[in-house]
């Protein structure tokens, strides 16, 4: 897959995540590495959810995974934090706010 591609499914998948019940700011920049490498991130701000192709320099957490890890964390097949913990998924940055990401992926419709 390419970066566009990836982007594009990854961007389709997010947009049904209910962030009406997020009150504080959130900011997540996910890294892809290997096939289709590029960066994007997800911001929620004000009860909106924002998906942009571009760096963020002022986020809460970096996540660095490769596309199929992230495809799988999105579709549900794959739980963020098990991700995590066998290595497939690394960030840096506030671990409290990396783990709303789980909590807004519940409200997604599209699995």
């Amino acid at each position: 897959m390419t970066y566009e591609e990836i982007f594009s499914t990854i961007k389709e998948k997010f947009k049904d995540a209910d962030v009406s019940s997020i009150t504080e700011h959130l900011a997540y920049q996910f890294n892809i590495e290997g096939e289709g490498e590029g960066i994007f991130y997800v911001e929620v701000k004000d009860g909106q959810l924002f998906i942009e192709p571009y760096e963020y320099y002022d986020r809460d957490v970096i996540y660095f995974c490769t596309a199929d890890t992230l495809i799988k964390i999105m579709e549900g097949k794959l739980d963020p934090v098990l991700a995590f913990t066998v290595k497939k998924l690394k960030l840096e940055g506030d671990i409290g706010k990396a783990l709303r990401l789980k909590d807004m992926l519940k409200g997604n419709k599209k699995k």
